[in-house]
């Protein structure tokens, strides 16, 4: 029941926009462990991506949401 942040992200792959569908894998295995629609670009998402959700202002310039990806947008798999 938890909202991926953009410190648990360790790397961001491919170009995808805000509202796409992106999976979430596991680093180390690949493995599939969530899908979900995301709240920033992938470029945004390179720039935040390891960082506090406090420090989203601070690498973009401005705070859409402070998750990467919404609870309620997300389903684990």
């Amino acid at each position: 029941g938890k909202s991926l942040l953009p410190v648990g992200v360790t790397r961001v792959e491919g170009d995808f926009q805000r509202g796409d569908l992106v999976d979430c894998l596991v680093e180390d295995s690949h493995r599939l462990v969530a899908r979900g629609l995301v709240n920033y670009s992938a470029e945004e998402t390179q720039k935040i991506a390891g960082h506090s959700s406090l420090k989203i202002e601070q690498r973009l310039g401005y705070v859409d949401e402070p998750e990467l990806i919404h609870r309620d947008n997300m389903v684990l798999l």
